[in-house]
């Protein structure tokens, strides 16, 4: 466990002399952006400081989702484990919290490629509810609002593409301040506390590019998904 400034822990569930990888908190950006304050800290600077080693970026997961990432130690196995991304050789599961039951399928619909364009590129979600709850939550033409923990499995890595997809057929992801249900949002915090993105890297497996053997991670379902569903189930 690598104990950071500003709160931030950041579990190690792996680590060698070619990568790392860990559990990356919610609300922590991956990378250093524009719109961050000069001193914000930021996940590669962090691990860099902490393990004293260069730390290169593989794949992206928002500040606002928590759950398995891999760090590379040079740009030489950045790039071959880049390159699996890019080749659909890594697979990549996350689970989410979502307003309704969607059930088991597949968004295939085009997602926006980034934040004020209007330009979209195809993109492929598969989806399976694995639990659901009925709550007493109404509001405008909405009653007993039902809430589902639902197991995603990206096949396309696009912008936003599990919130876009989610938000565009109406299975808002619970904290999703972007794409999803405000009135929603509001009420689960005020009834739970929670006001984080219910969406969440549950595992993440790719073949290791020093030993070329299949290595697979996973992270448990953070605390706040269960209060939020259990929370929500009881209210009366």
């Amino acid at each position: 466990m690598l104990s950071v400034e500003r709160n931030f822990e950041i579990p190690v569930l792996f680590q060698d002399e070619q990568l790392i990888v860990v559990d990356k908190p919610v609300g922590l950006a991956v990378h250093k952006n524009d719109f961050m304050p000069h001193d914000a800290p930021y996940l590669t600077k962090l691990v860099g400081d902490l393990t004293g080693r260069w730390i290169y970026n593989v794949h992206r997961l928002d500040a606002k989702t928590s759950g398995v990432i891999v760090l590379a130690f040079s740009p030489e196995v950045a790039k071959e484990l880049t390159l699996q991304f890019e080749r659909k050789e890594v697979a990549k599961k996350y689970v989410a919290v979502v307003q309704g039951n969607p059930g088991e399928g597949v968004f295939s619909d085009k997602v926006l490629v980034k934040k004020k364009t209007k330009f979209k590129k195809p993109a492929v979600t598969r989806f399976k509810a694995l639990e659901s709850v009925e709550t007493a939550i109404s509001y405008k033409d909405k009653t007993g609002i039902v809430l589902s923990l639902v197991e995603i499995i990206p096949e396309t890595g696009r912008w936003h593409q599990i919130r876009q997809h989610f938000a565009r057929n109406r299975f808002d992801i619970v904290g999703d301040t972007h794409h999803g249900d405000f009135t929603l949002n509001k009420i689960i915090t005020e009834k739970t506390g929670s006001n984080r993105l219910l969406l969440h890297a549950a595992s993440l497996e790719f073949t290791h590019p020093g030993t070329q053997m299949r290595q697979a991670f996973t992270s448990p379902l953070p605390e706040e998904f269960k209060k939020v569903l259990e929370g929500c189930s009881h209210l009366i």
